[in-house]
């Protein structure tokens, strides 16, 4: 670490501990328990519906586009943020009804400005609320083409979606599934070259996917795990009294006249070697609460960077011009930007986007009012 000043490498090393992928839509943490994803049977349920994407996409840009063979695979946040690049596209949307749990879809800016200038038949397409808007319906299109076909034989009846949310940052600031999540990663070959178009579902939305299609790990019904839990505290029990036949004598289990008296039945169990005994006492399993804490170790990373000084900048709007045109600029020259009068200002923290704002006048001096935090930084607040 330099004297006065950190890099963004350290500064995303030293919060490594602090996940800012786990928002759902209401801005809270949501934890994801760990399932088994059943890899074979998500990756024939993508290749069938690949050239359904090709389809969708011809029918939008008029242009002729191939989904090539798409691959899918488990990974974490960690492993996924090294495959994409450091500014993406990502469109957050999860389902609304039959399945829970988080579902992302993200693409390379270049992917992104190269469908919305088919689409809108523009050139140099710039990634604007309308360009976003674009990209929200190619997704939902793909989506619409998922739900179809998950809810194919009534597995999944009413299978829906929350309307898509695209948005244009940083990738260490796109909400990502927590833990382990299966990824969808389709080719997508437009002129000649090709992009990638990947699709994350956390692992309960993985596995809801894979048992609707005939595939998932079979779950152990209560009945089984109370079965279970009973043969075993049978077992322990003649294996700790060293007499498997003890379950045979009533009177050595504390109930020497139970038998003897008429018009009463005790209730009794089965071990192992086929002896009655009395049946064990079966308590219901408590589960631990799985809300993500974060250790004194994640608190103590923060602390680490406290006192260090970042550089801030109010961005009032941004613009494009060819080189003829700045090169003709004078004293008096006015330069519109991409902003309408009274839209608020980005506020940026080492160029990176953390809030929003309005221009204020404070003794003769320009500053800016804080009126919305991005959801990304709001969580990493929170957990200091």
């Amino acid at each position: 670490m330099s004297e006065g000043s950190i890099s963004q490498e350290e500064i995303d090393a030293l919060l490594s501990g602090v996940d800012t992928g786990g928002l759902n839509a209401s801005g809270s943490t949501k934890a994801d328990p760990q399932i088994a994803i059943d890899i074979p049977t998500l990756s024939k349920f993508a290749d069938d519906i690949k050239d359904k994407l090709s389809a969708n996409l011809n029918t939008m840009t008029g242009t002729e586009i191939k989904a090539e063979s798409p691959t899918v695979e488990e990974l974490d946040r960690n492993q996924f943020l090294a495959k994409i690049p450091e500014t993406v596209v990502a469109v957050m949307h999860d389902f609304s009804t039959g399945l829970s749990g988080d579902h992302l879809f993200v693409m390379a800016p270049e992917f992104a400005q190269k469908l919305v200038g088919l689409i809108n038949k523009e050139d140099n397409a710039s990634l604007d609320d309308m360009a976003l808007s674009v990209i929200s319906e190619v997704v939902s299109n793909h989506s619409g083409t998922e739900i179809t076909s998950l809810s194919a034989g009534g597995k999944l009846p009413g299978l829906a979606a929350n309307p898509p949310e695209a948005v244009n940052q940083p990738k260490a600031m796109v909400r990502m599934p927590q833990n382990k999540f299966a990824l969808f990663t389709y080719p997508i070959t437009i002129d000649g070259t090709t992009f990638n178009l990947w699709e994350a579902v956390s692992s309960s939305v993985a596995d809801g996917m894979a048992r609707a299609l005939g595939g998932g790990a079979a779950p152990a019904t209560p009945a089984q795990d109370a079965a279970s839990l009973g043969m075993g505290a049978m077992m322990g029990g003649a294996q700790m009294m060293g007499q498997p036949n003890m379950m045979a004598q009533p009177a050595m289990m504390g109930q020497p006249n139970m038998m003897a008296q008429p018009g009463m039945m005790p209730q009794m169990g089965v071990n192992m070697n086929g002896m009655i005994g009395t049946p064990p006492n079966v308590q219901s399993l408590q589960f631990p609460n799985l809300q993500p804490v974060m250790g004194s170790a994640e608190q103590g990373n923060i602390g680490l960077i406290m006192d260090v000084f970042m550089e801030m900048t109010v961005e009032l709007g941004r613009t494009k011009k060819t080189i003829k045109e700045i090169l003709g600029m004078g004293e008096g020259t006015i330069i519109e930007l991409d902003k309408l009068a009274g839209e608020p200002v980005d506020i940026l923290v080492n160029h990176k986007p953390i809030a929003k704002g309005e221009v204020v006048v404070i003794d003769e001096n320009f500053g800016v009012r804080v009126t919305e935090i991005l959801p990304a930084i709001e969580h990493v607040t929170s957990q200091m």
